[in-house]
Parts: structure tokens; sequence; C-alpha cells
């Protein structure tokens, strides 16, 4: 098994929230969840986490934004931004992340991400 990770999940809606958060607690991780960019910055000010997954579409600061901030203040911390549109991966400002993933109903892309950021 691959080494158990503290990820952070950022995503506005709920049932999207849950579902990554489930998935990745059974690969192993101890995983939290942030509603949004500022209760995000307010639990990565008070524990370290190895990732942290943004849902680049969300009220007030959005994913990017928030990759670029985590980026400055937390330079060995593995983004991964997750959106339903892939117009972003052509945003200059989206190299923030160490990966993008386009949503999908199958998390096996993401799973496989995971994975390989943690090992890197």
């Amino acid at each position: 098994m691959e080494k158990q990770a503290k990820i952070l999940v950022v995503e506005d809606e709920e049932n999207v929230r849950l579902l990554i958060s489930e998935e990745l607690q059974d690969m192993g991780h101890i995983v939290e969840t942030a509603s949004n960019a500022e209760e995000a910055l307010k639990k990565l000010q008070e524990k370290s986490f190895d990732l942290v997954t943004i849902d680049i579409e969300m009220p007030g600061m959005n994913g990017i934004e928030l990759a670029g901030t985590l980026r400055q203040k937390f330079p060995r911390i593995k983004i991964i931004l997750l959106t339903a549109y892939s117009h972003y991966k052509y945003d200059l400002a989206s190299w923030a992340a160490d990966a993008y993933i386009v949503k999908s109903p199958d998390l096996e892309e993401l799973k496989r991400t995971v994975t390989k950021l943690l090992s890197m």
C-alpha cells in the first residue's frame, strides 16, 4: 500500500466533496474537506497537508487563485485542480497546479494522479 497521506479536498458542492473524500479515504488516506478557499486557507494554516484537490469554480476566491496562493505559501504541497470545464487547462494561471483533471463520475484518473504525485 502507498504511504498514507494527508489530503485536503476543496469543493463547494457537498455531494462531490463527499464522493472525492470517500474515494481518497478508501485508498487509505487521511482526508479533510473545505467548502471554499477561505476555509481551506484556515485549515492549511492550522495543519500540514501533503496534497490538496481544488475545484476551480467556487464562490469567492476561485480555485486558480487559491492554487497560486498555496504555491507561494506552501511550495511543497501537491495541488490538483478539478473542474467540469476543460478550457482552464490552457489558462497559464492553472500551471500553479501539479495536475489538472476534468471532473467525471469515474474517479480513476483522480486516484491515479494522487498516487503518482504522492510518490514524487
